[in-house]
């Protein structure tokens, strides 16, 4: 698989996106589009209101620190806007749109840099928020805001109790819990996203496996088990969420099941890559998981399915295919990143 397939898988508009893209009213802004999700969700957008046949502006927001992402996106039809989300003026001056897609955030750095963690998970949303109020917001979060729970479970579900474990999952909790206020006091619709794992070839759980396995690296086994998720479908799941929102916020846990043991994951990425995986350590009583029933009962189980994931990532790393080199410390059980 060539760069360019990659790209126009991971942008492939399922006939559910399109349909949603076709009823939706308003145009889609995307904030913090230049992440690891971002360019392909937008892509993904573009894609399917061109398939269903309407005008609509699907339009990214980002610093861009890399022009190489914003040249791309506009090559593919998404309109892009450079915006520093800490400055509240260009904040204000960003397009109105009814459909917000809120994909900002810090984690890895958050043990060097707490404030900067806390201020980007924190006041960030709070403006967007304000700006926004007369749009409806799909906000991604994460299932770190669970506390690690006991691998024989099906893992948390949206109505059990948060318990964030670390500096950088709290944060996350109170991005949450910023949106909620904003949520009640301008009756804004909204829907948080609790994601984990997305993989997708370059990164994700899978691409920090198939690494350790391709270069001779052992694999920790002490966060025994994950959940993981297609990126394309967690991005399609995202835009089906915009005529979903409601007031208070509705929580979704993104993510596929069942949760599936790492050791596993190493045994199948090893026999697709010729390599017997090393592994070292033992798996724990527990494990941050999250249930997917809700997902399901919502959407459908996700079309990708854990084979064709660990095919696609491990003949990408076979070949020499690039990562985003941005490794997901799934392994991490004190919620140091």
């Amino acid at each position: 698989m060539t760069d360019d397939e990659l790209e126009q898988l991971l942008a492939a508009p399922t006939p559910e996106v399109v349909a949603a893209l076709a009823r939706l009213e308003g145009d889609v802004l995307i904030l913090g589009v230049a992440g690891k999700m971002g360019p392909s969700l937008a892509r993904l957008a573009a894609r399917a209101a061109r398939a269903a046949g309407v005008r609509r502006r699907i339009i990214g927001a980002s610093r861009f620190g890399h022009p190489a992402v914003r040249a791309s996106l506009d090559r593919d039809g998404v309109e892009t806007v450079v915006c520093d989300l800490f400055d509240r003026r260009a904040v204000d001056r960003l397009p109105d749109a009814a459909n917000i897609i809120f994909m900002a955030g810090r984690k890895f750095g958050t043990s060097s840099d707490q404030p900067a963690t806390w201020a980007t998970n924190g006041y960030v949303p709070g403006a967007v928020a304000e700006r926004f109020a007369a749009s409806r917001i799909v906000a991604f979060s994460t299932g770190n805001v669970y506390p690690l729970s006991p691998v024989l479970g099906q893992g948390p579900t949206e109505n059990d109790p948060v318990g964030p474990v670390g500096e950088y999952a709290h944060a996350a909790l109170a991005r949450e819990r910023v949106f909620e206020f904003f949520s009640a006091r301008n009756r804004t619709p909204m829907a948080l996203l609790r994601l984990n794992y997305a993989v997708e070839p370059r990164y994700g759980v899978l691409r920090d496996i198939a690494d350790s396995v391709f270069a001779g690296r052992s694999v920790d086994l002490s966060m025994g088990f994950v959940n993981v998720i297609w990126q394309r479908d967690a991005n399609a799941i995202a835009l089906r969420m915009l005529e979903r929102c409601t007031s208070p916020p509705l929580v979704l846990n993104v993510t596929g099941s069942p949760a599936h043991s790492i050791r596993d994951l190493a045994a199948g990425l090893g026999r697709r890559l010729g390599i017997a995986p090393r592994l070292h350590g033992a798996a724990g009583a527990t494990a941050l998981l999250s249930d997917a029933s809700r997902c399901e009962e919502l959407f459908g189980r996700a079309p990708v399915g854990i084979d064709e994931m660990i095919e696609h990532v491990a003949g990408w790393v076979a070949r020499g295919g690039p990562s985003l080199h941005q490794p997901t410390h799934f392994e991490e059980r004190e919620g140091r990143f």
